[in-house]
């Protein structure tokens, strides 16, 4: 059991689904070839000026206003210096001393327990660009596409203690921006990403310890292995009396470690100042008023309205509440075959299955969510058999078709005509003597025989209800 207790902070950056960046009207569009969406503005031309983006600001309340923060009437932005090749202008613009949201908390679930992690502030500031190194060419390149795109950054208190913790709190998060529409929270993309300050302390001790900041985690898997490395990294040197070093650590995947980056950097290092380009900017509280209007319904709230008006446990609740087209989905299969709880163990079984070998959204989904509510209806009637539906599940789902009309054209339709049965029944029973008077010296279990022999010669058609009502007469 080790000694020490590890405090973790998280800074998450969001990119905003924006059409146009932050100070100036170049697309956000991802993908494009490099330097294609660049203008004076964004590479940093002399004389040019930056005019806000009115949606990254609304976008940015937004979120403050579903964590609960304080969205600040009059926020600034700053100038961060620093040199890196990927920024054109030698500063990012950013909010320093006042952000436009502070002082918000997020409640997650981590093995049953609630755990409340606050949330510092969350400010918004342009992107830098990308380095691209070739080792083949010996050459190094800059892109500035993703320069000036427009992020909010989410930076916690450090309030949790596993790396558990800290990947509820993210997905917690993600989940969030998703649902207000306000981020698409692809991690490979870059679009949401986290660097993690991990530090440790002795249990009880009140002072901090000295943090490593960790990078290059982009996926959520990626975050938890290096938070549980870096803890026993630290936790090893502080048993052998070594110092733990404030610095700024990459994650490499490939061996899951972390190693030695930089030195990490302090505010000051970073010189800031108000930008004097930018005025202070003033929310009012009319806007404010209009965008909490337009809050959806989020997470939680969701998840709680999926066990109390759909019958669900708090677990499958979880899970369909997690991505909002997956919810979404869900809500409207339910709705056209008015079989919740049998919906949600398709989707959750069957249907998640399959978009995750396929790897596409729900909202992207070639099986419409009219068509899964009819699989349900045509299994619940009896027309078909759940082992049926299953084994169409793939190819429907592929080809996006509507299950009644595949089970009509197959002839897959579910045999509940007993005079039918009874030749099927009487044949097994008559190609199986012995196991037929063992069923009657007292082995009864070898009922589930006699209905998988069944349901192997109707090939699965047959109606398993009837068959065990037929058995039950003719072994009687």
């Amino acid at each position: 059991m080790s000694r020490y207790e590890a405090v973790i902070g998280l800074e998450v950056h969001a990119q905003l689904r924006t059409k146009s960046k932050i100070f100036c009207s170049c697309s956000t569009a991802f993908g494009a070839d490099p330097n294609e969406n660049v203008c004076a503005v964004c590479s940093g031309m002399p004389g040019v000026l930056p005019v806000l983006n009115e949606k990254v600001v609304e976008y940015a309340a937004k979120m403050g206003l579903a964590v609960g923060c304080r969205v600040n009437a009059t926020s600034v932005f700053a100038r961060k210096n620093y040199f890196y090749p990927d920024l054109p202008k030698g500063y990012q613009i950013s909010q320093f001393e006042t952000p436009i949201c502070e002082h918000g908390r997020l409640a997650v679930t981590v093995d049953g327990a609630e755990k409340v992690v606050g949330i510092t502030r969350i400010h918004m500031e342009e992107d830098a660009g990308k380095n691209i190194h070739s080792a083949t060419e010996n050459a190094s390149y800059v892109d500035l596409n993703r320069t000036g795109v427009p992020l909010i950054e989410i930076v916690s208190e450090p309030d949790m203690r596993s790396a558990e913790e800290a990947v509820a709190y993210l997905k917690a998060l993600r989940s969030i921006l998703v649902y207000l529409g306000i981020c698409d929270g692809n991690m490979e993309e870059g679009s949401f990403r986290c660097d993690a300050n991990v530090s440790l302390r002795p249990f009880g001790q009140a002072e901090l310890g000295t943090r490593a900041e960790l990078k290059n985690m982009n996926s959520f898997r990626h975050v938890q292995k290096a938070i549980e490395y870096e803890i026993e990294r630290q936790a090893d040197m502080l048993d052998d009396g070594q110092a733990v070093i404030q610095e700024t650590r990459l994650y490499n995947v490939d061996k899951g470690v972390t190693a030695s980056m930089r030195g990490k950097e302090e505010a000051h290092d970073y010189r800031y100042f108000p930008d004097p380009d930018l005025v202070p900017l003033v929310v009012t509280e009319a806007q404010l008023a209009a965008w909490a209007g337009e809050l959806p319904e989020l997470p939680v709230a969701r998840r709680d309205r999926f066990v109390s008006q759909y019958g669900l446990t708090p677990k499958d609740a979880d899970v369909l509440t997690a991505e909002r087209d997956v919810a979404d989905y869900f809500e409207e299969a339910a709705r056209l075959c008015n079989e919740p709880k049998k919906a949600a163990n398709w989707i959750m079984s069957e249907l998640l299955r399959e978009l995750n070998q396929a790897a596409v959204t729900a909202a992207a989904c070639p099986l419409p969510a009219a068509y899964l509510a009819s699989l349900v209806t045509l299994v619940e009637s009896g027309r078909i058999s759940g082992k049926i539906g299953k084994q169409i599940f793939p190819e429907i789902f592929a080809r996006g078709l509507d299950p009644k009309t595949y089970v009509d054209q197959q002839g897959l339709s579910q045999i509940s005509d007993s005079s039918a049965l009874e030749s099927a029944v009487d044949k097994i029973l008559a190609d199986n003597p012995d196991e037929v008077a063992a069923y009657k010296a007292g082995k009864t279990k070898l009922m589930g025989f006699f209905v998988g022999q069944i349901m192997k010669a109707t090939k699965g058609q047959a109606n398993p209800a009837l068959v065990n009502e037929l058995l039950g007469k003719k072994l009687a």
